[in-house]
């Protein structure tokens, strides 16, 4: 047994910012959305997961069981402006060059940004993207006021709403997230190509089957084996292939680990290169030798 730890070195992991927007559309004939663009301005994008409420179910006069409400996702774009092939999705038609008509019918898009994951250690320790698919826009307010002397851009915010697609022994999904500090950089290299584009290939937004397919096999998963403590003196650090052990946060070699009388220290373990553990998980252990 081992006392839980808060707050520890490299463990205040977060998320922040916004940036890497890309616009695609879907192509009704294939139902592939097979064209990408890049969306300049983007401030925000407010993800809205809703449904999966409780139902309960009364039976002998007790409550006999909880059925939840199927789960739906929606959110809201924000940005200082947007690509011009989003007019098809925000119901706007240019039956001239220069000439707009609104509230035309609405195509489906799909949506990639990215955001910024860090920690207490590292603000740039990785990245994480997320994949939206099915979203259709909602009408939006645009708001104008006259230039003052505290000028401001003028911001614009559309609401949508997802209709999950077919993922492969899974429930439907709208969103996709990958975790850059997770994955494989090879596999993840290779999705980032298909979403920006390359030389000669357009930018598309792949399914998710075809980005499950992308991430298979692509790192080891491992079960993290803990060290062990004699309740004396002496703490026991595995050798396992693909996991890096520390004793207060410096790189600490398999075998025994004396600890002197008083003293306390936090091991730790971190998976490799190609590896990662199989969850749930414990990956602090705080060991003290009283005399």
């Amino acid at each position: 047994m081992t006392a839980l730890t808060w707050d520890g070195t490299g463990k205040r992991r977060y998320e922040a910012g916004v940036d890497h927007g890309v616009l695609y559309l879907l192509n009704p004939t294939s139902g592939l959305y097979d064209s990408g663009f890049a969306w300049n301005g983007l401030t925000a994008v407010n993800e809205k997961p809703a449904g999966a409420a409780p139902n309960p179910q009364y039976a002998d006069n007790i409550k006999y069981l909880n059925l939840r409400s199927a789960e739906t996702f929606a959110g809201t774009i924000e940005a200082f402006t947007y690509p011009d092939e989003f007019g098809a999705c925000d119901g706007t038609d240019s039956p001239e060059v220069g000439v707009q008509g609104h509230q035309q019918d609405r195509a489906t898009f799909g949506l990639c940004y990215r955001t910024k994951v860090g920690d207490d250690t590292n603000p740039e320790k990785g990245t994480k993207l997320h994949l939206v698919y099915g979203a259709i826009a909602a009408p939006s307010e645009k708001d104008y006021a006259t230039i003052n002397d505290s000028p401001n851009a003028v911001g614009f915010s559309w609401d949508f709403d997802c209709t999950p697609v077919l993922v492969t022994d899974k429930k439907p999904t709208a969103l996709i997230t990958i975790d850059s500090t997770e994955v494989s950089a090879t596999a993840l290299a290779n999705l980032m190509d298909m979403l920006y584009g390359t030389t000669g290939t357009d930018p598309s937004l792949p399914m998710p089957d075809d980005v499950l397919a992308l991430f298979a096999g692509s790192v080891t998963a491992v079960t993290l084996t803990a060290p062990t403590f004699d309740g004396a003196h002496t703490v026991t650090v595995p050798a396992e292939t693909g996991v890096t052990y520390y004793q207060d946060d410096v790189v600490v070699a398999s075998g025994a680990v004396l600890l002197t009388s008083g003293q306390t220290s936090v091991f730790s373990a971190t998976a490799d290169a190609g590896f990662v553990f199989n969850k749930p998980v414990v990956t602090e252990w705080l060991f003290s030798f009283v005399s």
